[in-house]
């Protein structure tokens, strides 16, 4: 556990500093012109609005540009949904495996990962994810959730300001803050 504490804490403070503008070409589908007029009407949206816009985006990211990719994606989805987070991960290891520029396929399998209780995996899928979509906020979610169970509030809580900064009206994001402001012994804002 100190190991993955340690690990944590360089990964973490690594993204924060130098991962913000990484980025790598997806050969698959999104298209990252609409993809940064997304982002940038999300950060500026009302509450409302923000909701629509996320499935936008959502939407955008889960594009493969492959039939097959997009129908192992949802079977890996539906299992995770069914509670078979084994056989997501097998679905969505072959995704990976066939598709290895999808980046949406990181960030699913990463989610099984974490369901399945394993973090190193998880966090080397949601590496994946962020050093090619930095703003990629279901992924740094994950990544806070990980970071809080395993025991680093300030790095979670400085996960979730950045999340803050790209989805301000993220669905429990405020609370989330709050919560961890005050367990850290600050005043919440």
């Amino acid at each position: 556990m100190k190991r993955l504490r340690q690990f944590l804490k360089c990964a973490v403070a690594f993204w924060l500093f130098f991962g913000g503008g990484i980025g790598v070409s997806d050969a698959y589908a999104a298209d990252a012109a609409r993809l940064d007029t997304l982002f940038g009407a999300l950060s500026e949206a009302d509450p409302h609005d923000a909701s629509r816009i996320e499935q936008e985006i959502a939407l955008e990211l889960s594009r493969s540009g492959s039939d097959a990719m997009d129908l192992l994606l949802e079977r890996g989805r539906l299992a995770m949904e069914a509670g078979d987070v084994q056989g997501a991960i097998g679905h969505l290891t072959a995704l990976v495996d066939h598709a290895p520029e999808f980046t949406e396929a990181y960030n699913a399998r990463a989610t099984a990962y974490f369901m399945a209780g394993l973090y190193g995996p998880a966090l080397q899928d949601i590496g994946e994810v962020l050093s090619r979509e930095p703003r990629h906020f279901g992924a740094l979610s994950g990544l806070s959730l990980i970071l809080e169970e395993t025991g680093d509030e300030a790095q979670a809580l400085a996960v979730l300001r950045k999340i803050a900064e790209i989805h301000p009206n993220m669905d429990g994001l405020s609370d989330r803050i709050a919560r961890l402001e005050l367990a850290l012994g600050g005043v919440a804002l």
